[in-house]
């Protein structure tokens, strides 16, 4: 049976996050199609992983053979995740639009698994060819021909990382002007987000099952 790897990275709980709203019925639809999978899921917002420090990342150039005892124990949390997204069938993670760009700790976990000769940096990679869905939902309008499209460093971004570094197949759902409902100065957008929020349920179901599909025994 497919395993998908579910990262969220919101602060907020819930149904309280447009993203990991969306995540959920992205899963919710998967797991329909197969019930008997494995869902590897990580929390980053309640179990944040550390920053990659300067011992970590020296181990990731040493061969496996060659390294100390002290660099296999600073290289095996990034063992553990690039681990888990090499076993993934599909990847599924909730990038909300933090200060124009990614939470922190999405980055940090980014930081663990972009492992040159492995994961990255080599023609083809463990990862190359991976399904990953990413729901990057912000609060306002970032779209082609809006002001602050130059504001946007989410999608830009996690393409170049996920897509250019890791080789991962990417597609974004993007829920946008989620706060129209909670400040008052975006209420006569409220019509558009809620426009923008169904068609982002609608866009997670659709794809968790084209994916699915993929799978099927």
């Amino acid at each position: 049976m497919p395993t998908l790897l579910h990262i969220d990275s919101s602060v907020w709980p819930g149904d309280a996050s447009s993203s990991r709203a969306v995540t959920a019925t992205f899963r919710k639809e998967w797991e329909a199609q197969h019930p008997n999978g494995t869902v590897i899921y990580r929390d980053l917002a309640t179990e944040p992983l550390p920053h990659l420090d300067g011992a970590a990342a020296h181990a990731g150039f040493v061969p496996t053979d060659d390294r100390t005892p002290e660099q296999h124990d600073a290289f095996a949390l990034r063992e553990t995740l690039a681990g888990e997204l090499e076993r993934a069938d599909a990847v599924l993670i909730g990038a909300p639009m933090y200060n124009f760009t990614i939470p922190s700790t999405l980055k940090a976990w980014l930081d663990h698994v972009i492992i040159m000769g492995r994961t990255a940096g080599a023609e083809q990679t463990t990862t190359s060819g991976t399904p990953a869905v990413v729901v990057a939902s912000r609060g306002g309008g970032y779209g082609p021909g809006t002001p602050r499209e130059s504001f946007e460093f989410v999608t830009t971004y996690l393409d170049k990382a996920l897509n250019g570094a890791l080789g991962l197949d990417v597609e974004f759902v993007v829920p946008e002007l989620t706060l129209a409902r909670t400040n008052p100065a975006m209420a006569d957008l409220i019509d558009l987000a809620d426009a923008s929020k169904a068609k982002a349920h609608e866009d997670a179901a659709t794809k968790a099952k084209s994916l699915a599909s993929r799978f099927a025994a």
